[in-house]
Protein backbone atom coordinates (compact mmCIF):
# COMPACT_ATOMS: atom_id res chain seq x y z
CA UNK A 1 0.00 0.00 0.00
CA UNK A 2 0.95 3.89 -0.18
CA UNK A 3 2.49 5.64 2.74
CA UNK A 4 1.77 9.28 3.07
CA UNK A 5 5.37 10.77 5.35
CA UNK A 6 3.62 13.63 6.47
CA UNK A 7 0.53 11.40 7.79
CA UNK A 8 2.84 9.04 9.64
CA UNK A 9 5.09 11.68 10.67
CA UNK A 10 2.23 13.03 12.38
CA UNK A 11 1.00 10.07 14.02
CA UNK A 12 3.87 11.00 16.84
CA UNK A 13 4.39 13.71 18.63
CA UNK A 14 7.68 12.69 20.32
CA UNK A 15 11.06 14.08 19.71
CA UNK A 16 12.94 10.88 19.59
CA UNK A 17 16.30 10.43 18.62
CA UNK A 18 15.23 7.99 15.55
CA UNK A 19 18.28 5.60 13.68
CA UNK A 20 17.76 5.21 10.32
CA UNK A 21 19.91 2.29 9.24
CA UNK A 22 21.41 2.45 5.22
CA UNK A 23 22.63 -0.59 3.93
CA UNK A 24 26.09 0.02 1.31
CA UNK A 25 24.62 -2.01 -1.00
CA UNK A 26 21.28 0.10 -1.27
CA UNK A 27 21.23 2.58 -4.14
CA UNK A 28 19.34 6.06 -4.17
CA UNK A 29 18.22 7.16 -7.48
CA UNK A 30 16.37 9.96 -8.42
CA UNK A 31 14.79 10.35 -11.87
CA UNK A 32 12.08 11.79 -13.55
CA UNK A 33 9.60 9.70 -15.47
CA UNK A 34 6.56 10.19 -18.04
CA UNK A 35 4.49 7.35 -19.91
CA UNK A 36 4.53 3.85 -19.43
CA UNK A 37 7.60 1.61 -18.30
CA UNK A 38 7.44 -1.94 -18.61
CA UNK A 39 5.51 -4.63 -17.04
CA UNK A 40 8.56 -6.32 -15.25
CA UNK A 41 9.32 -8.22 -11.43
CA UNK A 42 12.19 -8.26 -9.45
CA UNK A 43 13.23 -11.97 -8.62
CA UNK A 44 15.05 -11.30 -5.39
CA UNK A 45 14.92 -7.65 -4.98
CA UNK A 46 11.92 -5.33 -3.30
CA UNK A 47 12.25 -1.90 -4.31
CA UNK A 48 10.69 1.40 -3.02
CA UNK A 49 8.93 4.39 -4.90
CA UNK A 50 8.69 8.12 -3.31
CA UNK A 51 6.78 10.06 -4.80
CA UNK A 52 8.52 13.94 -4.95
CA UNK A 53 6.60 15.65 -6.91
CA UNK A 54 3.95 14.59 -9.42
CA UNK A 55 1.42 11.66 -9.36
CA UNK A 56 2.75 7.81 -10.48
CA UNK A 57 0.14 4.70 -11.40
CA UNK A 58 1.76 1.73 -10.50
CA UNK A 59 -0.48 -0.88 -11.96
CA UNK A 60 -0.78 -4.08 -10.28
CA UNK A 61 -2.35 -7.46 -11.63
CA UNK A 62 -4.90 -7.24 -9.53
CA UNK A 63 -5.27 -3.52 -8.56
CA UNK A 64 -3.89 0.24 -9.65
CA UNK A 65 -2.25 2.57 -6.81
CA UNK A 66 -1.48 6.16 -7.63
CA UNK A 67 1.18 7.57 -5.79
CA UNK A 68 0.72 11.36 -4.97
CA UNK A 69 3.60 13.72 -3.48
CA UNK A 70 5.11 12.79 -0.33
CA UNK A 71 4.12 8.78 -0.99
CA UNK A 72 5.76 5.64 -1.38
CA UNK A 73 5.42 2.10 -1.98
CA UNK A 74 7.41 -0.42 -1.33
CA UNK A 75 7.09 -3.83 -3.85
CA UNK A 76 8.13 -6.71 -3.00
CA UNK A 77 9.95 -9.12 -4.95
CA UNK A 78 8.46 -11.00 -7.26
CA UNK A 79 5.16 -8.48 -7.81
CA UNK A 80 4.78 -8.04 -11.13
CA UNK A 81 4.06 -4.06 -11.82
CA UNK A 82 3.93 -1.47 -14.35
CA UNK A 83 4.86 2.01 -13.21
CA UNK A 84 2.82 4.77 -15.24
CA UNK A 85 3.28 8.52 -15.01
CA UNK A 86 0.46 10.82 -16.90
CA UNK A 87 2.70 13.78 -16.70
CA UNK A 88 6.14 14.58 -15.30
CA UNK A 89 6.90 13.27 -12.46
CA UNK A 90 9.98 13.20 -9.74
CA UNK A 91 11.07 10.27 -7.86
CA UNK A 92 13.10 8.30 -5.23
CA UNK A 93 14.11 5.09 -6.02
CA UNK A 94 15.84 2.86 -3.04
CA UNK A 95 16.63 -0.58 -4.48
CA UNK A 96 19.85 -2.58 -4.31
CA UNK A 97 22.67 -2.22 -6.48
CA UNK A 98 22.25 -5.32 -7.99
CA UNK A 99 18.79 -4.48 -9.70
CA UNK A 100 17.98 -4.28 -12.98
CA UNK A 101 15.60 -1.45 -13.55
CA UNK A 102 13.43 -3.91 -16.36
CA UNK A 103 13.95 -6.95 -13.56
CA UNK A 104 13.01 -10.21 -15.89
CA UNK A 105 12.02 -8.18 -19.00
CA UNK A 106 15.02 -7.98 -21.63
CA UNK A 107 15.07 -4.96 -23.80
CA UNK A 108 16.28 -1.77 -24.42
CA UNK A 109 15.12 0.23 -21.42
CA UNK A 110 17.47 -2.60 -19.34
CA UNK A 111 20.02 -1.01 -16.96
CA UNK A 112 21.29 -1.57 -13.49
CA UNK A 113 21.61 2.40 -13.44
CA UNK A 114 18.04 3.24 -15.05
CA UNK A 115 14.64 3.84 -13.23
CA UNK A 116 12.45 1.00 -11.72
Amino acid sequence: ENVNIAQKLNLFHEHENQELQVSLTLNVKLGKLKGKFVWHHHEAEDELFLVVKGNLLIKLRDRDILLEEGEFMIIPKGVEHLPVAKGEVHLLLLEPKSIVNTGNVQNEEQSTTGGS
